[in-house]
């Protein structure tokens, strides 16, 4: 099947209240162009410079998502016009996209990511962690940032019920940070995990921003 298809197909799978990124990282302007006549919008990469260079090219309704470990003196570039930072991992970091938002008179939608792999190479908090940071001082000035969720990446394994495991953790800390500090916001709603390897487990666990490339573009 081609991407058309490939999109099509994944997207009359999806249930109720979940939505696609369909990542485009390493992706041409062309295939996203082909990909957008599905009438799909929301696009996820993870390189800052790769991100810009698309955006510039194409059409304004595309809702972008950057959904890569995010250095702080780049957060000025996406600024502008990023829909959603899927991987705040430090207050720094959470800081620094406060003040780039308020330079662009946006407040900017952001997700946690939690450390929920047994991989040492993912980056992310732990529970604790996220708790100093929603508590501080520093967050709660902090008027141009919104935390509407959280993100993990699950370890990759075809052990699938490490991964149902992982994935379940990340829904419990949503649940646990959503009674304690969100439970009178309605935008605190996002778990975003799961992606070409394991959305479907993802979806079973609680997920509702599934990030998907492989499956619609085919293998980088």
């Amino acid at each position: 099947m081609g991407i058309q298809e490939n999109l099509t197909d994944l997207l009359q799978q999806l249930p109720s209240g979940v939505k696609l990124v369909a990542v485009s990282k390493t992706k041409p302007v062309e295939i996203i162009k082909e990909a957008l006549q599905t009438g799909h919008s929301i696009f996820g990469e993870n390189k800052v410079q790769e991100l810009i260079a698309k955006q510039e090219q194409l059409p304004v309704e595309i809702e972008w998502h950057y959904i890569g470990h995010l250095q702080r003196n780049k957060v000025k570039f996406i600024a502008p016009f990023v829909a959603l930072i899927h991987a705040v991992d430090s207050i720094k970091l959470l800081g620094e996209i406060n003040k780039q938002a308020i330079k662009n008179n946006r407040i900017i939608d952001c997700l946690l990511q939690f450390h929920i792999a047994e991989e040492s190479t993912k980056f992310g908090l732990d529970f604790d962690e996220a708790i100093e940071l929603i508590e501080s001082e520093a967050y709660k000035s902090f008027n141009n940032v919104r935390i509407t969720g959280v993100m993990g990446m699950a370890t990759y394994t075809d052990r699938t019920e490490q991964v149902r495991n992982e994935f379940r953790r990340l829904k419990d800390y949503f649940d646990q940070l959503k009674k304690i500090y969100f439970s009178d916001t309605v935008y605190f709603k996002e778990i975003s995990m799961g992606m070409s390897d394991d959305y479907q487990i993802a979806i079973e666990e609680g997920s509702t921003l599934i990030r998907v490339g492989t499956r619609i573009f085919g293998e980088r």
